[in-house]
């Protein structure tokens, strides 16, 4: 056999070879067209998606586990003995407006006891809005942006992405429950109680995370999602007020057993720890999971239950323009946000008139309200502290607003806008012009809410409206700094944007914190709460005000140098 016969064949034979693998499919491939209703890739994609929230997950962690521990200590701080106890427990009873706030006190017995009735309200409900943030996140903001249909062009099945969402939600859920019994367990809590507690955070989540796996079905885009979520949030938290200020007594206390919110309070840990309870509240979630997965698998990708409202064919004067474009998409969280922060204002202003009975001449408890407050006389120092915690809650809008840059480029919208006529620095001040002015706006809304509350109870409304107004405004430069470090990381350090929430979560924890465990004034005069003039009832300054608004233009002016000098990526 010569060689060039010998070198033929063995070409026919690799030729062969190549052929029949190409024709043998790919164990990652799919028939075209066609995309199974099952979890294959699910492994993958929970990797993926706890790798995207390294940074996100562990500063929600860490900020609810330090509620629940900082909680549990102040209380113990404040109602060391049980005729402290029992005279806070008769005025929860007496007082509608405080059940509205807090919910029902079972028990009054035990510190565990104590932080249940403190903790489950509000931490409920940041849990819920954790779990709504994160299955969006993972299911139709992917969809959105088009890397789901990517996926499912291979070996990703169609519930793959729901479960891995659902799995990182639910998994924070039991994590933070697990420790959040551990740390009542160290604390000398009943192992009972403390696991029954742990239970209620996790079972709330998985409820939330349930409901949110349905929102998730109902429209095309992950904002409107959001938008849905956060409306299921607050009609629950708005049954459990209604049923909870209501009391036992009749009349309406049954319109809490409509809100998983209410379910956990009735769990009574420390009290009686009602499992039965958590079981209805993990059915709950489970079911509603069932729904979203059913839903999900009769719809088309992309498409979403609820029909869009097609647009006109050309755009308005308002959408003209970068700006327009920056106004359309911050405009709904801004207004969302206003709305949400007046009706908490309105709660806390409306319990002013009851914040002695509240107190029951307990020395320790007027302490810690005039490290706070900082400022002479009971009402008007809990009213300083209301807009303190009000401006706390708005910091997140600011930093969730700035970040809107980041998602933008990230997500590829950004590019076709700046390759237009569209300068760099005119779109992202497009987008920095609602954390300057919405910053303000949020704020007064909230002082709008507390001095309509305060108003209502203590009389001369026009009066306390217009100082809890101007104290809200006041307030506003410390959201502008947390705002501006996250503009500086924007620009400077663009991978690391996200840790903006950390820098939120650690300033907000010292201006929470401090004063509950009497920090020295050097760790106080870390976060810029410190620096506010707490009115009403304090002297007011304008140094301090200045002085961070320096500061913030600062950081934002060196954000935007370094966004105008660095690449676009979508990394």
């Amino acid at each position: 056999m010569s060689a060039a016969t010998a070198g033929e064949k063995s070409t026919k034979k690799s030729t062969k070879k190549t052929a029949k693998k190409a024709a043998k499919p790919s164990k990652f491939a799919t028939r075209p067209g066609v995309q199974k209703d099952t979890d294959g890739g699910l492994r993958t994609l929970i990797k993926l998606a706890a790798h995207r929230d390294r940074i996100m997950l562990p500063v929600w962690i860490y900020a609810l586990l330090a509620t629940v521990g900082s909680t549990a200590y102040s209380l113990k701080k404040l109602y060391p003995a049980q005729s402290d106890r029992d005279k806070l427990a008769t005025s929860i009873g007496a007082n509608p407006s405080l059940r509205a706030l807090y919910g029902p006190l079972y028990d009054d017995r035990s510190l565990g006891a104590l932080t249940a009735w403190r903790t489950l309200g509000f931490g409920g409900l940041l849990i819920g809005i954790m779990v709504v943030l994160l299955i969006t996140r993972h299911t139709r903001a992917e969809e959105e942006s088009g890397r789901l249909e990517l996926l499912g062009s291979g070996a990703v099945g169609r519930n793959a992405p729901l479960s891995a969402a659902l799995a990182i939600a639910v998994s924070a859920c039991f994590g933070i429950g697990l420790l959040a019994a551990v740390v009542m367990v160290a604390l000398g809590q009943g192992v009972g109680g403390a696991l029954a507690f742990g239970a209620c955070l996790f079972a709330v989540g998985v409820a939330f995370a349930g409901t949110q796996a349905v929102a998730v079905q109902l429209t095309e885009t992950g904002r409107a999602a959001n938008g849905i979520g956060a409306l299921i949030l607050g009609v629950a938290y708005l049954l459990r007020t209604v049923g909870d200020a209501a009391g036992t007594g009749g009349g309406a206390g049954w319109v809490a057993w409509l809100s998983p919110l209410g379910w956990v309070e009735r769990v009574h840990p420390w009290a009686g720890n009602r499992w039965w309870v958590i079981g209805v509240t993990l059915a709950a979630g489970v079911v509603a999971a069932a729904v979203g997965y059913r839903v999900q698998n009769a719809r088309d990708l992309g498409r979403g239950l609820l029909p869009q409202r097609p647009g006109p064919a050309s755009a308005g004067p308002g959408l003209r323009g970068v700006f327009g474009l920056g106004r359309r998409l911050q405009q709904p969280a801004l207004l969302g946000w206003m709305a949400g922060i007046f009706v908490f204002g309105i709660v806390m202003g409306s319990i002013a008139k009851g914040i002695d009975q509240l107190l029951n001449d307990n020395q320790q408890v007027e302490k810690i309200i005039g490290r706070y407050g900082a400022v002479q006389g009971l009402t008007d120092s809990y009213l300083a502290t209301a807009v303190s915690f009000l401006g706390m809650a708005a910091a997140f809008y600011a930093v969730q607003a700035v970040l809107r840059l980041r998602g933008e480029e990230t997500s590829g919208r950004a590019e076709p806008v700046l390759s237009g006529s569209a300068g760099r620095l005119a779109w992202a001040c497009s987008h920095l012009v609602f954390p300057a002015v919405g910053s303000a706006l949020v704020m007064a809304a909230g002082g709008l809410g507390v001095g309509v509350g305060a108003g209502a109870v203590l009389g001369d409304f026009w009066g306390w409206v217009g100082r809890m107004v101007r104290a809200g405004l006041i307030t506003t430069p410390a959201l502008w700094i947390i705002a501006a470090a996250a503009v500086a990381l924007f620009g400077l350090a663009p991978r690391w944007t996200s840790a903006a929430y950390g820098v939120f979560g650690v300033l907000v924890f010292i201006a929470y914190l401090g004063p509950l465990v009497n920090a020295g004034q050097w760790f106080l005069d870390l976060t810029p709460y410190t620096h506010i003039p707490k009115v009403p009832g304090g002297v007011f300054h304008w140094t301090p005000l200045v002085w961070m608004t320096a500061v913030s233009g600062v950081l934002t002016a060196a954000g935007l140098i370094g966004f105008a000098r660095r690449d676009v990526s979508s990394a």
